[in-house]
């Protein structure tokens, strides 16, 4: 009989994706399920081979199952402004709770132990539990061993080992570890997670210990935080959209991944799964403003040292010297690969590792660069002149190149195009450049940049607006529309009052937008190399509230803002879509979802005064 995704009595053996909170430790992160599994989990890196991945496989991607041992009902939340997670369990005779994190020390960029501690407190009456260790090393393909040494349960592969210690009793069957165990009230358990170095086995993590790292970790997100200058309308919103885009930092280099995950689909059954393991430069960027809006600086800088330090801008790729994404260690190859023997989450194949997006040519990325390397040498830092001559080449490059057909901003794979959004950011990256070169008195050829920049504008003017549409379009002499097109007024491309932004924003509401929700574009009318559909794109959404607020229709903002907030997860996490029905689709939690809220909250609260 087929594997339909489905297990007895048709219950399907996968959470939907929004049932998860995330915890990290700025090296890596993990998935824990409202149920108590850890379903998704890469040691020791955001982009290392899975050790829990049963998210994409519920039968041979490994998982830490953890929960009572009776019919529980269970709700989640985050440890106030922490990124520690609360599991509770809800029984007819007591209420138990899972504390979830993994232990950051003040100095988050030193070498991390990589541990992961879950901590199960029974606070009424009592309550049994039960855990069930299986992990399946490199993606569920790399056989392993494992084995009792006291109360140590060993997991042994050829690429990684792990120890799992715990005060509850311990069996092991030679590639699980099971627990079973009663907790009565103030009673608790400890089970800690850790990598085992140069044959060396950690030591057990007691109580005590436990508790000490619990108060650590929480002292340090909470004086992170304490750093925001966000006192808006949306604090608890904002706040939660700024600890994950921290969670999503690689903290020895700075890099910030554009998702923890891989291959969450955009459509259920689909093909549209990718790895977004890895640092885009537009994703990064973006983050870096919304870090500053905030008052982090700090991110900003640890990006800026990533670029710097790992010769990105000096790059010499035949695309340009910018790649649209890197490895987090700074490596430019990402081979791109599927993973047959999994099935992918609800079915949905393949599973890729790697991204082949890599080699393509998306002209966007210079503004979007560019441009966070202004706002950081406005509010944080001025940058240096070796950071000034290597800024200087790459806008020489565009000058050069700008004119030419690319990928786009949305990675399609139908070909390249002569894309609005790609010419609008290449206006941006010129643009800004301009006005650091004149603020502080900089080298530059600015008569050649101001040309250039002159000429993207009448083009964009001349051939990115259709007549016939009454708008801004997707592609240069076409009439098919695009959301990518919301960040005119944003880049200050064009008023937002303008009478062609106005009816361009009309155009959009009639033809992208459902609700609040925003579609990326109609891939019927214009293909994007893909088969099947996807959902609205959250960032989109976000973009189009603070469109309405530029464009002084603040009411109206202000609902599809309020809307928005409702299709957050219980913990305030979005992915990277909508579905039709309110679900979340795509990688898991998103960082283009969480800083397009910040924007839209800051300049929305701005708005409305």
């Amino acid at each position: 009989m087929a594997n339909t995704g489905f297990g007895q009595e048709g219950v399907s053996p996968y959470l939907p994706i929004a049932e998860h909170g995330l915890i990290g430790d700025l090296h890596s992160a993990a998935l824990v399920g409202t149920n108590g599994t850890i379903d998704w989990y890469c040691c020791p890196r955001f982009d290392s081979p899975s050790v829990f991945a049963s998210i994409l496989d519920a039968n041979r991607g490994g998982s830490f199952e953890l929960a009572a041992d009776v019919p529980t009902r269970t709700r989640q939340f985050y440890f106030p402004d922490t990124n520690v997670l609360i599991t509770r369990f809800f029984a007819s005779d007591g209420v138990a709770e899972i504390q979830d994190f993994m232990p950051i020390t003040d100095d988050p960029g030193a070498a991390a132990p990589h541990r992961l501690i879950r901590r199960v407190i029974c606070v009424r009456g009592s309550l049994p539990f039960t855990a069930r260790v299986a992990p399946r090393f490199g993606y569920g393909a790399e056989p392993h061993s494992a084995e009792l040494q006291g109360n140590t349960a060993l997991f042994r592969s050829e690429s990684l080992s792990l120890a799992l210690t715990a005060t509850a009793p311990l069996e092991c069957d030679g590639l699980d570890a099971r627990s079973r165990f009663k907790l009565l009230e103030g009673e608790s358990a400890v089970f800690a997670l850790d990598p085992i170095r140069d044959d060396v086995i950690p030591r057990a993590c007691p109580q005590a210990e436990a508790e000490d790292q619990f108060e650590t970790t929480v002292r340090f997100w909470r004086n992170w935080l304490a750093a925001s200058r966000y006192h808006g309308r949306w604090r608890e919103m904002v706040h939660r959209s700024a600890l994950v885009l921290k969670l999503l930092t690689y903290a020895p280099t700075g890099a910030i991944v554009a998702a923890p995950t891989t291959s969450l689909p955009e459509q259920i059954g689909g093909e549209r799964n990718w790895d977004y393991r890895f640092v885009w430069v537009r994703d990064a960027a973006f983050c870096v403003y919304a870090m500053l809006r905030l008052g982090f600086t700090e991110e900003a800088e640890a990006f800026m040292g990533f670029l710097s330090e790992r010769g990105i801008m000096r790059g010499g790729g035949s695309e340009g010297p910018l790649q649209i994404m890197y490895g987090i260690d700074g490596r430019n190859e990402l081979p791109e690969r599927e993973l047959p023997h999994l099935e992918g989450y609800l079915r949905s194949a393949p599973v890729r590792v790697g991204n082949a997006a890599t080699g393509q040519l998306q002209l966007d990325i210079y503004g979007a660069l560019i441009d966070s390397v202004y706002l950081y040498d406005k509010w944080g830092q001025p940058i240096s002149s070796d950071r000034w001559d290597e800024l200087g080449l790459l806008v020489d490059w565009l000058c050069d190149h700008w004119d030419q057909p690319d990928d786009g901003v949305w990675e399609t794979r139908g070909g390249r195009r002569n894309f609005v959004y790609s010419r609008l950011m290449c206006w941006v990256a010129i643009e800004r450049a301009i006005r650091m070169a004149n603020r502080r008195g900089l080298p530059a050829d600015l008569p050649r940049w101001r040309q250039s920049r002159d000429a993207i504008y009448r083009q964009i003017m001349q051939r990115g607006w259709s007549p016939d549409r009454g708008a801004f379009v997707q592609h240069l002499d076409d009439h098919v529309l695009d959301a990518s097109v919301l960040m005119m007024p944003m880049a200050k491309f064009i008023s937002p009052t303008d009478p062609k932004w106005l009816a361009t924003l009309d155009a959009l509401t009639t033809d992208l937008v459902s609700d609040s929700l925003v579609y990326r574009y109609d891939p019927e009318a214009s293909p994007d190399g893909l088969r099947g559909a996807e959902g609205t794109f959250s960032i989109c959404s976000f973009w189009y509230v603070e469109a309405l607020a530029r464009a002084g229709r603040l009411e109206e903002a202000r609902l599809a803002f309020e809307k928005m907030l409702t299709y957050a997860n219980h913990v305030g996490l979005y992915a990277e879509e909508i579905g039709l029905t309110g679900e979340q689709l795509g990688n898991f939690p998103q960082a283009f979802t969480h800083l397009s809220l910040i924007s839209a909250a800051f300049n929305l609260d701005r708005a409305l005064g």
